[in-house]
């Protein structure tokens, strides 16, 4: 008889990271030029909670810390084809499919940001990087920074279709462990 329970996995700090991105996020996506002010500052806010999940990814909890769950792409895959497969194992911190995603969606936001500082620097002559970009390249980065938002959005989509798969795999609701912090534990669970 396997015995279960609740277990923090999720402290508050990255709970908090996680929504305040997807709103930080969907708010630059969805204003663009019309609320130029309110894109910059929700891209100021992205930028923000990058930094900051970066620092976590060192100094947070177990579950947070990169050292924990970060792997190879091949480990990656292979997590995917057994989840493809119903055979997935259960973790109950982030799955290798999970890590992968992480390092995809860091990567497309920083790039999403960093483009759209350069632009913002080129265009309106503001932010951190004003006077030391030119306009000569201004509509190359428009281009990068829509092209980085929209692989973004598209990096988002298929996250979501995933924890929702990967909730119905292993019969629990993941979207409310990362708003509650709480996962069931037992003994056939992963460590990681």
């Amino acid at each position: 008889m396997k015995s279960t329970k609740l277990i923090k996995v999720w402290d508050l700090p990255l709970r908090v990271f996680h929504w305040l991105l997807v709103a930080g996020f969907f708010v630059a996506y969805l204003t663009e030029e019309e609320l130029l002010p309110v894109h910059v500052w929700a891209g100021y806010l992205v930028l923000g909670l990058l930094i900051f999940r970066l620092v976590w990814g060192f100094v947070g909890n177990s579950y947070a810390r990169f050292t924990n769950f970060l792997c190879s792409p091949t480990k990656s895959f292979a997590y995917l084809k057994g989840a493809v497969a119903l055979t997935s194992k259960r973790y109950l911190g982030h799955n290798p499919a999970g890590a992968g995603m992480i390092v995809l969606l860091i990567v497309s936001l920083f790039a999403t940001v960093i483009s759209g500082l350069v632009v913002y620097a080129a265009d309106q002559n503001l932010g951190p990087l004003a006077g030391m970009v030119g306009t000569s390249n201004e509509d190359f980065w428009e281009e990068v920074h829509e092209m980085a938002a929209n692989f973004t959005l598209l990096l988002v989509v298929v996250h979501v279709v995933g924890v929702a798969f990967e909730s119905f795999i292993h019969k629990e609701n993941l979207a409310k462990s990362m708003w509650n912090g709480y996962k069931t534990s037992d003994d056939t669970d992963e460590d990681k």
